[in-house]
């Protein structure tokens, strides 16, 4: 298999993990969550798995262990540094529950979120189940190219913390399929779940898929919303993801996910597209 792009030339000097838990609400960010935008901002994605990561603790508590969906609406650029996550309940029933949860990074909240988990229980389907059996992704993982993500190798970040394999079209040139694998764990010593790859991955959906080239053009999403159909398993979370832009400055990226075992759901996000001249 080709390698096409070789990670950072020095991997022993990276951080050991994407964030250092400080006390049950706060965390500290490594370089390895920085994103493409800004030197100083984080790539939004590694933020949000931290988010779900406390969603699914409070779940847990009420017996719910599915995240059905998750929304992040970003309010600012995530800075490097320590964060401070809160979660609330907003109805805990006994098969679905609301949460609500808010980021904030010193005095500033930077991010607000919903979700809603809820409780699996084991049910024979029909095998003649129009849709069924779930699609696949285009291609495994093991079959696919490594490439790095095209962000700035002079600075630790994003495309050091996650693996890619492209799995087809090609990245930053429209429609494309990539596999995302974690390099680093979210948190030191600890096996992030499989919602949180997913959220981690699916924020990538507009780079990956992007028609426009970023070192002219900015094309940030101001919201992320994930909706699974069932518990991502393995290490590879796999976007096909597409963007769509009109000529108000405004577009909508979309992805369906998949994991290994094939699709797990689906994920959808608002861009400001603007000029970088």
């Amino acid at each position: 298999m080709t390698n096409t792009a070789a990670p950072h030339p020095d991997p022993e000097a990276l951080p050991a993990a994407a964030y250092t838990v400080l006390s049950p609400r706060a965390v500290r960010a490594s370089a390895l969550t920085r994103g493409p935008w800004d030197p100083q901002h984080q790539h939004a994605g590694p933020p949000i798995a931290m988010v779900c990561r406390a969603i699914e603790a409070v779940a847990a508590e009420h017996g719910l262990t599915h995240i059905g969906r998750l929304t992040a609406n970003l309010l600012r650029p995530v800075p490097i540094g320590e964060l401070e996550i809160e979660v609330t309940t907003d109805y805990a029933g006994r098969n679905a529950a609301h949460y609500a949860a808010r980021l904030w990074a010193g005095d500033k909240e930077v991010a607000r979120f919903t979700a809603l988990a809820q409780r699996e229980s084991e049910i024979a389907l029909p095998s003649t189940l129009d849709g069924h059996p779930l699609p696949q992704a285009p291609k495994p993982p093991h079959e696919c190219e490594t490439q790095r993500m095209p962000f700035s190798r002079s600075r630790v970040g994003y495309a050091d913390l996650m693996e890619n394999r492209v799995a087809g079209g090609r990245m930053f040139q429209g429609r494309c399929a990539a596999w995302f694998r974690l390099r680093h764990p979210l948190v030191e010593g600890e096996a992030p779940s499989g919602y949180q790859r997913a959220a981690v991955a699916a924020d990538s959906g507009n780079g990956i898929s992007a028609l426009l080239d970023i070192a002219h053009y900015s094309f940030v999403n101001s919201d992320l919303t994930i909706n699974l159909l069932r518990r991502p398993v393995g290490e590879w979370i796999c976007l096909d993801a597409r963007t769509l832009l009109a000529p108000n400055g405004c577009g909508l990226a979309e992805s369906q996910l998949f994991d290994e075992q094939g699709l797990i759901g689906r994920a959808t996000q608002s861009l400001a597209v603007r000029s970088r001249g």
